[in-house]
């Protein structure tokens, strides 16, 4: 099974877009991802990423609703146990 999960642009680095980095904030933790397959990504933009890169850029309705069934389920699954 594969997991892409939205995160929020906060930098970017690099000028060549196959090199180009950014960090994505998950809910508050921040990872570097590789930014190659989204050129036209903006700082403040909504991303889904998937091993380390960002796949496809998302409007922030879409990540905010998607973020929060991330947060049911955890909710969800932390009663189960």
């Amino acid at each position: 099974m594969c997991l892409a999960v939205p995160g929020k642009v906060v930098s970017i680095s690099g000028d060549d877009p196959l090199l180009r980095k950014g960090k994505v904030s998950f809910g508050g933790v921040i990872k570097e991802v590789s930014l190659a397959y989204v050129p036209e990504v903006k700082i403040d933009d909504y991303v889904i990423v998937h091993v380390g890169f960002a796949l496809s850029i998302l409007d922030q309705e879409a990540a905010e609703k998607s973020l929060a069934e991330f947060r049911e389920m955890e909710a969800i699954l932390s009663t189960d146990n």
